[in-house]
Protein backbone atom coordinates (compact mmCIF):
# COMPACT_ATOMS: atom_id res chain seq x y z
CA UNK A 1 0.00 0.00 0.00
CA UNK A 2 1.37 3.37 -0.50
CA UNK A 3 1.76 5.76 2.10
CA UNK A 4 0.33 9.28 1.27
CA UNK A 5 2.71 11.10 3.69
CA UNK A 6 6.13 9.87 4.48
CA UNK A 7 8.23 9.93 7.27
CA UNK A 8 10.57 13.01 6.51
CA UNK A 9 12.15 13.98 9.45
CA UNK A 10 12.37 14.25 13.64
CA UNK A 11 12.21 17.43 15.62
CA UNK A 12 15.15 16.59 18.04
CA UNK A 13 14.61 20.02 20.13
CA UNK A 14 14.69 23.66 20.33
CA UNK A 15 16.51 26.73 18.96
CA UNK A 16 17.31 29.70 20.47
CA UNK A 17 14.62 31.53 22.18
CA UNK A 18 12.78 32.43 19.31
CA UNK A 19 10.63 29.20 18.97
CA UNK A 20 13.00 27.74 16.27
CA UNK A 21 12.83 23.74 16.31
CA UNK A 22 15.84 21.46 15.59
CA UNK A 23 14.88 18.63 12.83
CA UNK A 24 17.09 15.57 11.66
CA UNK A 25 16.08 14.68 8.44
CA UNK A 26 15.41 12.28 6.87
CA UNK A 27 16.25 12.42 3.35
CA UNK A 28 19.04 12.51 0.68
CA UNK A 29 19.97 15.89 1.80
CA UNK A 30 18.81 18.68 4.39
CA UNK A 31 18.79 20.68 1.85
CA UNK A 32 15.57 18.94 0.26
CA UNK A 33 13.51 19.52 3.26
CA UNK A 34 14.21 22.93 3.48
CA UNK A 35 12.51 23.26 0.51
CA UNK A 36 8.95 22.83 2.32
CA UNK A 37 6.88 25.41 2.99
CA UNK A 38 4.32 22.41 4.74
CA UNK A 39 4.93 19.67 6.58
CA UNK A 40 2.74 17.48 8.44
CA UNK A 41 2.56 16.37 12.01
CA UNK A 42 0.28 13.32 13.39
CA UNK A 43 1.48 11.21 10.30
CA UNK A 44 -0.35 13.45 8.40
CA UNK A 45 -3.37 15.15 10.37
CA UNK A 46 -2.12 18.28 10.77
CA UNK A 47 -0.46 20.33 8.50
CA UNK A 48 2.25 23.00 9.56
CA UNK A 49 3.21 26.42 7.62
CA UNK A 50 7.39 26.32 7.53
CA UNK A 51 8.35 30.26 7.55
CA UNK A 52 11.81 29.64 7.52
CA UNK A 53 14.56 26.60 7.25
CA UNK A 54 18.59 26.71 7.07
CA UNK A 55 20.97 24.01 6.99
CA UNK A 56 23.23 23.90 10.13
CA UNK A 57 25.39 21.22 10.06
CA UNK A 58 23.54 18.52 8.18
CA UNK A 59 20.44 19.70 10.51
CA UNK A 60 17.81 21.88 9.79
CA UNK A 61 16.65 24.83 12.17
CA UNK A 62 13.23 25.64 11.17
CA UNK A 63 10.60 28.43 12.10
CA UNK A 64 7.31 27.08 11.87
CA UNK A 65 4.14 29.28 11.79
CA UNK A 66 2.73 30.19 15.19
CA UNK A 67 5.21 28.42 17.05
CA UNK A 68 6.73 31.83 18.70
CA UNK A 69 8.41 30.81 22.50
CA UNK A 70 11.04 28.16 22.99
CA UNK A 71 7.82 26.37 25.42
CA UNK A 72 5.78 26.07 22.04
CA UNK A 73 8.84 24.36 20.19
CA UNK A 74 9.75 22.35 23.20
CA UNK A 75 6.20 20.85 22.56
CA UNK A 76 7.15 19.22 19.43
CA UNK A 77 10.24 17.92 20.47
CA UNK A 78 10.82 14.22 19.41
CA UNK A 79 7.56 14.63 16.75
CA UNK A 80 7.94 13.11 13.27
CA UNK A 81 7.54 15.47 10.24
CA UNK A 82 5.99 14.20 7.23
CA UNK A 83 5.65 14.70 3.95
CA UNK A 84 2.66 14.94 1.22
CA UNK A 85 4.06 12.33 -1.67
CA UNK A 86 2.40 15.29 -4.02
CA UNK A 87 4.38 17.86 -2.79
CA UNK A 88 7.64 16.09 -4.37
CA UNK A 89 8.04 15.15 -8.27
CA UNK A 90 10.47 12.51 -8.01
CA UNK A 91 12.60 11.92 -11.48
CA UNK A 92 12.13 9.06 -13.53
CA UNK A 93 12.96 5.78 -12.05
CA UNK A 94 13.56 7.50 -8.60
CA UNK A 95 11.08 6.43 -5.75
CA UNK A 96 10.74 6.31 -1.77
CA UNK A 97 12.74 4.16 0.11
CA UNK A 98 9.61 3.73 2.42
CA UNK A 99 7.57 2.74 -1.00
CA UNK A 100 10.52 -0.06 -1.74
CA UNK A 101 10.50 -1.55 2.06
CA UNK A 102 8.51 -4.76 1.47
CA UNK A 103 8.39 -5.33 -1.94
CA UNK A 104 8.64 -9.11 -2.84
CA UNK A 105 11.70 -9.83 -4.96
CA UNK A 106 11.76 -12.22 -7.98
CA UNK A 107 14.18 -13.57 -10.23
CA UNK A 108 13.70 -11.84 -13.66
CA UNK A 109 14.40 -15.13 -15.43
CA UNK A 110 12.29 -17.83 -13.69
CA UNK A 111 9.92 -15.43 -11.79
CA UNK A 112 11.36 -17.44 -8.81
CA UNK A 113 10.58 -15.59 -5.40
CA UNK A 114 13.87 -14.89 -3.83
CA UNK A 115 12.94 -12.61 -0.82
CA UNK A 116 11.53 -9.32 0.15
CA UNK A 117 13.37 -5.89 0.26
CA UNK A 118 14.10 -5.43 3.79
CA UNK A 119 16.55 -2.55 3.70
CA UNK A 120 18.12 0.34 1.44
CA UNK A 121 21.49 1.56 2.19
CA UNK A 122 22.78 4.23 0.14
CA UNK A 123 26.18 4.20 -0.31
CA UNK A 124 27.37 7.12 -2.37
CA UNK A 125 28.10 5.17 -5.91
CA UNK A 126 24.52 3.32 -6.00
CA UNK A 127 22.50 2.21 -3.68
CA UNK A 128 22.29 -1.35 -2.45
CA UNK A 129 19.12 -3.41 -1.30
CA UNK A 130 19.48 -5.55 1.32
CA UNK A 131 17.21 -8.49 0.38
CA UNK A 132 15.73 -10.94 3.46
CA UNK A 133 14.62 -14.85 2.35
CA UNK A 134 12.19 -16.71 4.20
CA UNK A 135 15.00 -18.50 6.01
CA UNK A 136 16.59 -15.46 7.68
CA UNK A 137 19.47 -15.07 5.28
CA UNK A 138 20.50 -11.52 3.48
CA UNK A 139 21.90 -10.99 0.56
CA UNK A 140 23.18 -7.21 -0.66
CA UNK A 141 22.63 -6.36 -4.44
CA UNK A 142 23.86 -3.25 -6.33
CA UNK A 143 21.47 -0.99 -7.37
CA UNK A 144 22.57 -1.13 -10.88
CA UNK A 145 20.90 -1.84 -14.44
CA UNK A 146 22.15 -5.20 -14.97
CA UNK A 147 21.22 -6.32 -11.78
CA UNK A 148 17.95 -4.97 -10.81
CA UNK A 149 15.88 -4.85 -13.97
CA UNK A 150 12.08 -4.00 -13.14
CA UNK A 151 10.59 -1.94 -9.90
CA UNK A 152 6.81 -2.65 -10.18
CA UNK A 153 4.81 -0.62 -7.03
CA UNK A 154 1.80 -1.41 -8.76
CA UNK A 155 2.51 -5.17 -8.33
CA UNK A 156 4.82 -5.26 -5.01
CA UNK A 157 7.95 -6.53 -7.04
CA UNK A 158 11.26 -6.21 -7.79
CA UNK A 159 12.43 -7.97 -10.59
CA UNK A 160 16.36 -8.96 -10.38
CA UNK A 161 18.96 -10.68 -12.16
CA UNK A 162 20.87 -13.27 -10.16
CA UNK A 163 24.25 -12.33 -11.42
CA UNK A 164 27.38 -14.57 -10.71
CA UNK A 165 28.56 -14.48 -7.06
CA UNK A 166 25.60 -12.15 -5.75
CA UNK A 167 23.58 -15.08 -4.33
CA UNK A 168 26.35 -17.98 -4.19
CA UNK A 169 26.45 -19.47 -0.89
Amino acid sequence: MIKQFLETGKITGTHGLKGEVRVQPWADSPEFLAEFDELYLDKGARKIEIKAARVHKNMLIMKIKGVDTIDDAEKLRNKILYMNRDDVELDEGAYFIQDLIGLEVLDDETGEKIGVLDDVSETGANDVYHIKTDEGKVYLIPVIPEVVRDISLENGTVRVFKMKGLFDE
